[in-house]
């Protein structure tokens, strides 16, 4: 049959579809509100954290934050919910019945579940990292378990061929111990510079090296040593490069993230497995949505003796499943057993699989 626009019935699933999952995360993320206050009401008015940042530094970019890594189950539940009451309804059997096929059917689905999957691709690159800064500040300030911690045994290539080694960094005051920086810009070692502690200034970008001295090699056996007691100097390497985890890497918005992963990439930084997973989060996570919205049609659209019910505990299984496997899949990239493009969308390579089999297996 041919496609001739969207129909008067394809609005009306769509409407369905759109009221019932913007009710459920509005209803769901009270809950989670009023259990995460529960939760650190204590840490709030032990650190004396002002209401006005506690709702709109807080909660506000908290939410979004929470609904969009969450976005997949929810749109699941969803197409679960008022999928498996249409079928007991019997309007799902009038549809078909009227002669729509099943595969007209899924096209309004299709539909609503590709506008929520462009909402959350645009939260994840552009609107969320602005929202995670505010939200990062707020809990690095009052919650003791986002304090940031000093560094050990830190090794750093520069883009000029600099290797830098740092034993240990203390955000206190901002300072580098037994500082070590190596020149092999022209294919081998030509000058190596130690100090016994480099402090960065915020303002300037300087770092100001402290009982330093510098060894000059020349293409013979021959070395000559320059020492003092204060030196500034300028390299590619910031405080913030040191305190990269997975909560700072959530402000970066795309270009920021992306030039992060080269930067890192380049130095050798191990830390770059936490960019590659977030960067490939926010593209998966979005893409899922349509591959939940067909599993969850599938396994409605027949009635069943258990109703209702028996969906929606398939539904919530297959869906905590997911995210489950969603979380499990970043310990192959963070043990470099499988690169991040592969690992990362694991569970929807998988989960497309099902999908294709329920589908096919539908209609009968």
């Amino acid at each position: 049959m041919r496609f001739q626009g969207l129909q008067k019935l394809d609005w009306y699933i769509i409407r369905k579809f759109l009221v019932t999952f913007f009710v459920s995360i509005a209803f769901l993320s009270l809950i989670i509100v009023i259990f995460d206050i529960s939760e650190k009401i204590e840490d709030f008015v032990r650190k004396e954290a002002p209401i006005r940042e506690i709702v709109f530094d807080y909660y506000v970019n908290f939410v979004p934050y929470f609904v969009n890594q969450y976005s997949p189950m929810f749109v699941f539940l969803t197409v679960i919910f008022f999928t498996s009451k249409m079928t007991q309804d019997s309007e799902v059997v009038a549809m078909l019945s009227s002669g729509i096929s099943y595969h007209r059917l899924m096209v309004p689905y299709l539909v609503s579940a590709t506008i929520i999957a462009m909402l959350s691709l645009t939260l994840s690159l552009w609107i969320l990292p602005h929202a995670n800064a505010t939200r990062v500040q707020f809990e690095q300030k009052y919650n003791p378990w986002r304090k940031v911690k000093m560094g050990h045994d830190m090794h750093y290539k520069l883009e000029d061929d600099h290797f830098v080694y740092i034993e240990s960094f203390s955000a206190y005051n901002n300072t580098a111990y037994n500082f070590t920086l190596e020149d092999l810009s022209t294919g081998r070692l030509t000058s190596k510079l130690t100090a016994e502690s480099a402090q960065y200034d915020t303002v300037t970008g300087v770092w100001k090296l402290r009982n330093w001295f510098i060894r000059d090699y020349d293409e013979g056996m021959g070395d000559h040593i320059r020492s003092g007691r204060q030196l500034d100097t300028v390299i590619s390497l910031t405080r913030d490069d040191f305190f990269r985890n997975r909560y700072t890497i959530q402000e970066l918005n795309k270009k920021e993230l992306d030039e992060l992963i080269a930067t890192q990439k380049m130095r050798g930084d191990a830390t770059v497995n936490m960019s590659l997973i977030e960067k490939n989060n926010r593209y998966s996570l979005p893409f899922s949505a349509l591959i939940l919205t067909i599993i969850g049609v599938a396994l409605c659209t027949k009635k069943k003796r258990g109703g209702m019910g028996w969906n929606l505990a398939a539904g919530t299984a297959l869906g905590f499943s997911y995210i489950l496997f969603m979380q499990f899949s970043e310990m192959f990239v963070i043990t470099d057993t499988l690169p991040a493009s592969i690992a990362i969308w694991l569970p929807n390579y998988l989960y497309t699989i099902i999908a294709i089999v329920l589908y096919i297996k539908a209609p009968k």
